[in-house]
Order: C-alpha cells, then structure tokens, then sequence
C-alpha cells in the first residue's frame, strides 16, 4: 500500500479524539433545540439556555473519564468543554442546528459567529459537520451542498483542523424511519460514504449512519417492524451483515458509527452486528443512546438528580457499548495501512 501523508495538525487532532489503540469512542452533547424541548416538557415548563447548558455540563462532567472526545456545541456547550475529563478530545460543531425548511433541499447553514479558527481558540481539536444529504437529488441542491462542504474543507485544511463530516441520508419522499426508507437506505448511505471520501471535500473522518434500520432487521432482539408492531421486515440478520460489510467499503476515509437516538440496548446489539460483519469502523460517536434517559431525572431533580443517574445507568450505558466497541472496532488509521504506513507532515 502507498503511503499516505497527513499533516500534523490533522494527525493530532484526530489522536487527541481517539483511544491510545485508535479507537473513537467519543460522546456527543451537540443537541440544541430538541434537547431543549425535551428538557422543558420534563421540567413542566419552558427550559432556558441556562438549564440546557448545566444539563450538558453534567453530562460531560460524569461520562467524559469514559470517553476519548467530546462533541458540544459552541452556542451553549463551552461551559461543558471546561468540565470534561483532562485529556478527553474536544469536537466542536460549526453548523446551525436544524436546516432551512422554506427552501427545498434542507440547505445547512454556518453558525453566525464562528469560523474554524475561534473554534480552534475555543479548544476544538477537530470541526463537525451535519448535512442532511440525498445522493440522487438534483444537482442544483446537491452543487450547493458540494461547494458548501469544499470550503469547509479547505477551511480546516488552512489552519490543520480534522474535518470531521456527519451526513445524514434523506429522500423527501419517505418517512425516514419507516419500512420503504429502511430497504433503501444501505444505498443511499454507501453512496455518500463514497462521494464523501473524496479529496476535493477534506474530511478527514466521516461520522455515518449505520446502513440499516435495526426495528426492521428480523432476527435480532431491536425487531419490532413498523407502526402498532407488525413484523415487516427490510432485510433479514445475515442480509445485514452482509450489508454493514459492503457498505463499509464505500469509504476509502476512516469512519465511525453514530447512534440516531436509539437507546442504549439497540446500538449495542448494532455496534456487535457491524463487527461480527467484518464492517471497517473505528469507533462511534454516541450521545442520547447513553444519556437520554437522564433528561426526568433532570426535570425531577435538577442537576444533582441527574449527576446521580449517570453515574450509575449512564455510566453503566457507556462502559457496556465501550466494552462491545473495542470487541469490534479498527484503529482509525487500519484503513490506510496503520499507523507506519503514515507520513505526518
């Protein structure tokens, strides 16, 4: 295999992210709006920024010592930053959240404010994008997404940042989480690994869906199908396997899982599918998997109630997925050879 050659800054933000073994195993906070309302319809009434920002620094305060990085956002997050666990990497997240609903296309946005230099002053050692992203629609969306994610790219490439890109699939004409969606996902997923991995767009890790929908993968303990519990079924185990196998070999850029808020039980059963498949991964980024179940605590208790259960369950949640997470991930550099196959420049 050639060598490949990475810059400095690059090399180090992502090990500053990841395990000594390379592993990412990092925990994601960057929900802003819907954890807000989720925060406020547990306390009864409307949550403030105030009550967003101590739920998050709780959260980075009791789960970071069990985590290799940190994903917050800036608008609200740095307090949280502060609070993680010494030598925990920090991501941080450039993006607004949500995206442009009177436009077709769900079109992303940069938050107002920052640049990938003030992240960088606020401690980032890698950059995060969402983009929600379908493969097959018109190229005029899709140019206006391509460009967007070029100046990112070239963005981080100008002062050394990991680029870290977060595509979530999407056709306008399914439900995302029903049946229909779930058989075409792997495509719509292995497409944008493809895409995504290349050059021109400077990610440096991709952070992808898994390619299947596990409620509609008959076989395994997460099959429930559709609405009012029917058993439909998009794929059967091994067809998933098979898929986590192929679709991983779109990529030619280290990726890594994200969780998509199912619980805690069902992305770990996912993570031990994708690794019994032979699946290319190195690591995940996972964030209500592993807390969301803290947010009544929080209502209820405030935040020494909350502290209290993610000291147990959550911590309990995270130590479970690290230990089936290092059963089966690569190290993050596996995919171009290891780490002597890597020229830091």
């Amino acid at each position: 295999m050639q060598k490949i050659k990475i810059t400095k800054g690059k090399f180090q933000g992502i090990q500053a992210c990841a395990g000594t073994d390379g592993i990412i195993a990092a925990a994601a906070m960057d929900q802003r709006g819907s954890l807000m309302k989720s925060i406020g319809k547990a306390m009864g009434r409307e949550a403030t920024p105030a009550d967003l920002t101590e739920f998050k620094v709780a959260v980075a305060k009791v789960l970071t010592p069990h985590a290799t990085a940190l994903l917050m956002d800036p608008e609200f997050g740095l307090p949280a930053v502060e609070a993680r666990a010494k030598g925990t990497g920090v991501l941080l997240a450039y993006e607004k959240t949500g995206y442009d609903a009177t436009r077709k296309g769900r079109l992303p946005d940069l938050l107002d404010e920052w640049s990938v230099y003030r992240l960088a002053e606020a401690g980032a050692d890698a950059i995060k994008i969402l983009l929600y992203y379908n493969p097959y629609d018109t190229p005029e969306i899709n140019t206006i997404k391509h460009a967007f994610l070029e100046r990112i790219g070239a963005e981080c490439r100008a002062i050394d940042k990991p680029f870290f890109l977060e595509p979530l699939a999407y056709d306008d004409r399914y439900d995302e989480k029903g049946l229909e969606f779930a058989r075409l996902k792997p495509r719509y997923v292995a497409a944008y690994m493809e895409e995504f991995s290349k050059d021109r767009y400077g990610v440096d890790i991709l952070k992808v869906e898994v390619p299947v929908n596990m409620k509609f993968v008959s076989g395994t303990t997460a099959f429930g199908g559709g609405p009012g519990g029917s058993q439909e079924v998009a794929q059967t185990r091994e067809e998933a396997k098979r898929l986590f196998r192929d679709v991983s070999k779109a990529a030619t850029k280290p990726f890594i899982y994200l969780s998509a808020g199912v619980t805690d039980e069902v992305f770990r059963e996912t993570i031990a599918l994708a690794g019994e498949s032979g699946a290319d991964f190195c690591g995940v980024l996972c964030g209500r998997a592993t807390w969301q179940d803290g947010i009544p605590e929080y209502g209820k208790g405030g935040r020494a109630a909350l502290e209290q259960w993610l000291a147990v369950r959550g911590v309990q949640n995270i130590e479970a997925l690290n230990a089936v997470l290092h059963q089966h991930a690569k190290p993050w550099y596996h995919v171009y050879g290891g780490l002597e196959n890597i020229d830091v420049i």
